[in-house]
Formats: C-alpha cells, sequence, structure tokens
C-alpha cells in the first residue's frame, strides 16, 4: 500500500506521543479548546502504526535504515 518511511525508534516515539496524549485526553476532564486539542494524538498514533508518513513523503524524508545490497 504504502512504503514504509519511518524507523523503529520513530514508530515507537510516535506510538508513545499519541497514546499518552490521548490518555490524557481521557484523565483529564477539562473544556475548552486545549482539551480536545490533545485528541491530535490520534494522528501520531497511527502514523506510527502504521510506519508511513505523508509529510516524510511531501518532504522526502525517510527515518527507516538503508538496505544492504
Amino acid at each position: 500500500m504504502f512504503k514504509t518511511n519511518e524507523g523503529t525508534v520513530d514508530r515507537a516515539l510516535r506510538v508513545f506521543v499519541g497514546l499518552a496524549l490521548l490518555i490524557w485526553f481521557y484523565v483529564d476532564q477539562g473544556t475548552g479548546f486545549w482539551h480536545y486539542a490533545k485528541l491530535i494524538g490520534i494522528v501520531p498514533l497511527l502514523t506510527g502504526a502504521l510506519g508511513y508518513c505523508p509529510l516524510y513523503s511531501i518532504l522526502g524524508v525517510s527515518t527507516c535504515p538503508m538496505k544492504k545490497a
């Protein structure tokens, strides 16, 4: 489907940050913009789980290790 453009460490950090933001969203019972802004944690969670970042593709960036020939 998509070519993986995220390395292992990059993916792990994205999943961790995404989960942290979503957990914070559910634990913190605040209101207003900043409370719902934590839902942005869905983005790093999904990109980390899939191993594909659309922004990396646009910028031509990849954190995947180079394959040996």
